[in-house]
């Protein structure tokens, strides 16, 4: 009689080897673009979290009339251009497929129409509506 169970034993680790090839070859892409798709809505939560808090000191200045300053501190995790207009903050997000995403959050104000950059890491944003004044101002302190 012949003993075959080497035999046995290397086609089983040929198959199972080859099978573990074909499974990662098919789930690692998928597996990237979850990836990809989850830091994309990170980034967009992280924005309009951010707007919102300018946003509402930009309301709170607006309520508290002239005179009045609010200081808000952003940290970001890459660079940001911010719109301005006298009833709206937005910014484009670039996705990682390429794709532009707008975040847009509505307010009142007295702000004219403008823009600032936002730089990665911390920020300081003055929004303040200055005595005899009949606008508000937002910079990056």
């Amino acid at each position: 009689m012949i003993d075959n169970k080497g035999q046995v034993s290397l086609e089983y680790l040929l198959i199972f080897a080859i099978s573990l090839i074909l499974l990662i070859a098919f789930t690692l892409p998928l597996t990237e673009l979850t990836i990809e798709n989850t830091l994309d809505v990170s980034d967009a939560l992280n924005i309009k979290s951010d707007l919102s808090k300018i946003s509402q000191a930009i309301e709170e200045v607006y309520g508290q009339g002239q005179g009045s300053k609010q200081r808000i501190d952003v940290v970001l995790s890459k660079d940001l251009k911010v719109n301005i207009a006298s009833d709206h903050i937005s910014c484009n997000l670039k996705l990682k497929d390429g794709q532009n995403k707008a975040e847009k959050i509505y307010f009142k104000s007295t702000l004219e129409k403008s823009s600032m950059q936002l730089r990665k890491g911390e920020n300081s944003v003055i929004v303040e509506w200055p005595e005899n004044s009949e606008n508000m101002q937002i910079y990056v302190n």
